[in-house]
């Protein structure tokens, strides 16, 4: 994905007579299509809390700048979330489970580029977990298109003052490059979604189950006192009774 980016960030940044509609910006933005990803499952700590925190103030800022708005969901904890604020749903997924494929995914994308070369959308972004390390992953919201956003990331470090000649032409391979590197995109931010959502719940089970140790410990120490306390009641009791027979 990186290495794409870079390509992209070099070839929209050269003086090319063509440009692909994919790298095209609007002149006014007045449809956003907003794409949420949660999981289907719970016992993940805080994961969809701070996906959807976050998907929530970006509906409000929609919504306050009069932008009319697309909301997709993928996972069932968000579509119960936007149902219970009342928000619309525009488009529901539930297929993408633990393991997203580049089949299910390059579906989906290849009908957001559908949806911005039409016109039919102004923008689209999305709101997703980025997996940064194995201890670190964070709610993170990023434009998809249009996608000069990838061209002008950090990561992509474009080369801006290559040269370049280009065999076959230019407008050729961009025509390749460009949807490759948008679809490349999207599947790396299911499979982040992915494995953030199970690094969120291995942790959460992992804390669950020190606490179920703990709580277990407690009280066997809880039953092993009463038990105590009751056999040396019961001692005494027999103690007493041989006395008073004597």
């Amino acid at each position: 994905t990186k290495k794409i980016a870079e390509i992209v960030g070099d070839l929209a940044s050269a003086d090319l007579a063509f440009s692909h509609p994919l790298l095209q910006k609007r002149e006014s933005e007045e449809r956003v299509l907003l794409l949420v990803l949660t999981s289907n499952r719970g016992l993940c700590g805080g994961y969809n809390s701070a996906v959807l925190r976050l998907a929530g103030q970006r509906i409000r800022q929609l919504n306050k700048q009069r932008i009319n708005r697309v909301l997709e969901v993928s996972g069932k904890r968000g579509l119960s979330f936007f149902k219970f604020e009342g928000e619309q749903v525009d488009r529901a997924y539930t297929k993408f489970e633990d393991k997203p494929t580049f089949e299910e995914v390059d579906e989906l994308a290849g009908r957001f580029a559908e949806l911005y070369i039409s016109g039919a959308v102004d923008r689209i972004e999305v709101v997703y977990t980025e997996f940064q390390t194995i201890s670190r992953q964070n709610a993170v919201h990023e434009t998809l298109l249009p996608i000069q956003n990838l061209a002008k990331s950090e990561e992509s470090e474009a080369q801006h003052a290559v040269d370049y000649e280009f065999l076959p032409s230019a407008e050729a391979i961009l025509q390749e490059i460009v949807p490759a590197a948008f679809k490349a995109r999207v599947f790396k931010c299911f499979l982040d979604a992915a494995v953030s959502e199970q690094i969120a719940r291995m942790v959460a089970m992992k804390g669950a189950t020190e606490n179920a140790d703990e709580m277990i410990g407690t009280l066997s120490t809880r039953y092993n006192r009463a038990r105590q306390s009751q056999i040396t009641s019961e001692l005494s009791e027999i103690i007493g009774g041989a006395a008073a027979l004597e």
